[in-house]
């Protein structure tokens, strides 16, 4: 087998694996809700952590076989391989929005890719390094503040924390090819930092594309981190190493056209992830019940159940005296009050 198709085996191994640490992610970040970031206690946890470090070393294997050129974008077909095993093994099913969501972020992303040229490896200096490193932990913290303020959004908040994987992700990946650059056959002392940055920035990709995948789904922060993450790479490689796009002028307008595809794929994947949200809410909303209404009551069963008062005149037969037991009296004055005899006279 040649280099070259080696790189390639080893570029579409990588991928595969990348999409199945993040569909293991997603299931995680499903079954246990209250562990957003780092559910350390779940196998499935460190099912995913494997299967992403086993696909960052076939990747960086694939690099030294092949060209980055090639390589590049052929990491990008991640989010192409996770749709379909995603319902083939765990029966999550992707609407026809997200399919040409995810081929146009692919797209797009490798046609932008394959027009950056190679240059002349180069490293970073020391000020330089701790430029980018400040900059670049400022704008995933503040990604990840504004996750958080929108938290009442799953699709908005799932898009502000894979971007900021996205971004921590390709540094870590720029401060790589910086260590390989200045590789001696050795680790000193001056590497000791640049390996620390690459650790942070890796745990706070992973720990990110775990938050981001709570309440998202599995196709809009995947494909978003398969933008973001060799798209801030190129960016660094063009405006910090000396890379430039293929053919001049032509070359920059297209992978300024491939650069708009790969954003309207994204921006299809969002639109269904939203959509799918409002009708999960929907579908999640209790029926409307009327309440029950009673039969009326007879009064005679309302009567009965009025308890005596105390002092009232008992609910018994009342026994009226006859007409001729009954005394008259003889003025109105007795009624109201006694006479100046003080008796009460009567018939």
């Amino acid at each position: 087998m040649s280099a070259l198709a080696l790189s390639v085996l080893l570029s579409l191994i990588s991928a595969v694996a990348y999409a199945g640490g993040a569909i293991v992610q997603e299931r995680v970040a499903v079954s246990s809700p209250g562990q957003q970031f780092a559910p350390m206690r779940r196998p499935g946890w460190w099912a995913a952590v494997a299967l992403n470090g086993l696909g960052g070393v076939l990747h960086v294997v694939a690099l030294a076989f092949g060209p980055l050129s090639l390589v590049q974008p052929l990491g990008a077909l991640t989010i192409v391989f996770a749709l379909p095993m995603a319902a083939l093994f765990v029966g999550r099913k992707a609407g026809s929005t997200a399919w040409r969501g995810a081929i146009m972020a692919t797209v797009g992303l490798a046609g932008l890719l394959s027009l950056v040229g190679s240059s002349e490896a180069q490293s970073l200096a020391t000020a330089e390094r701790v430029g980018v490193a400040l900059v670049t932990g400022g704008l995933v913290v503040a990604l990840m503040i504004a996750g958080r303020a929108a938290h009442r959004h799953p699709a908005v908040r799932s898009m502000l924390l894979a971007t900021g994987s996205g971004i921590a992700f390709g540094m870590s990946s720029v401060f790589t090819k910086v260590v390989a650059v200045d590789w001696n056959g050795g680790v000193s002392a001056a590497d000791l930092p640049a390996l620390a940055t690459i650790g942070v920035f890796a745990t706070a990709g992973l720990l990110l594309s775990q938050a981001a995948y709570r309440g998202a789904g599995l196709a809009a922060p995947l494909a978003t981190l398969t933008v973001v993450n060799p798209v801030v790479a190129a960016a660094v490689g063009i405006t910090m190493f000396g890379e430039t796009f293929r053919y001049g002028t032509t070359g920059t307008v297209l992978a300024l056209g491939c650069g708009v595809v790969a954003a309207g794929g994204l921006i299809l994947l969002t639109t269904e992830r939203i959509t799918r949200t409002e009708a999960e809410a929907e579908r999640a909303l209790p029926e409307p019940t009327l309440p029950a209404v009673e039969p009326a009551v007879p009064t005679e069963e309302l009567l009965a159940g009025v308890p005596e008062q105390a002092g009232s005149m008992p609910r018994e037969e009342i026994l009226v005296p006859d007409r001729g037991e009954i005394l008259v009296p003889d003025r109105i004055e007795g009624i109201l009050g006694p006479g100046r005899g003080g008796r009460v006279r009567g018939r």
